[in-house]
């Protein structure tokens, strides 16, 4: 590889991707810094992937906080609730692809949820069902929210 591009890339990372497109859009294929291209298309592929999951995990977050906690429910959980939801659409519709991965997502997020929600709610983790008790359709949907559960409202 050509230790100038490897440099650019190292350094300026923009005006690295600037050389690779101008290189691409004119034919010269041969010239492409191929190794640093699938690293980035991989770093791409994992950093979406990541949004999704760190949002669902919010999103659940949340979920859990408004059902257990209804007594101390304020507009801000309710407002992260539809921007999280929101989000995840914008990238589902930008990588319908990560769908078929989304029931896994949830499961894999649902502790750190958990543990989130009763570390900010002050109640014990036992408080929250040990398997997710939404479904991924029902977490996504704009219009759903949990049945508040006021027994478990405040520690």
């Amino acid at each position: 590889m050509d230790d100038h591009l490897n440099s650019l890339y190292e350094t300026d990372a923009l005006i690295w991707t600037e050389h690779q497109i101008a290189l691409l859009r004119t034919g010269q294929f041969d010239q492409l810094d191929l190794e640093n291209i699938i690293s980035e298309l991989g770093y791409q592929e994992r950093k979406d992937k990541r949004e999704v999951e760190s949002r669902i995990e919010l999103l659940l977050h949340h979920l859990l906080k408004y059902q257990f906690q209804p007594t101390r429910s304020c507009n801000s959980w309710l407002r992260t609730i539809k921007t999280q939801r929101k989000h995840i659409a914008k990238v589902l519709k930008r990588m319908p692809s990560l769908r078929r991965n989304l029931d896994e997502y949830v499961a894999d997020e649902y502790p750190g949820a958990i543990k989130d929600a009763a570390a900010e709610t002050h109640l014990p983790r036992s408080t929250f069902p040990k398997e997710v008790p939404y479904t991924t359709d029902q977490i996504l949907d704009e219009d759903f929210f949990p049945e508040q559960n006021e027994k478990a409202a405040d520690p």
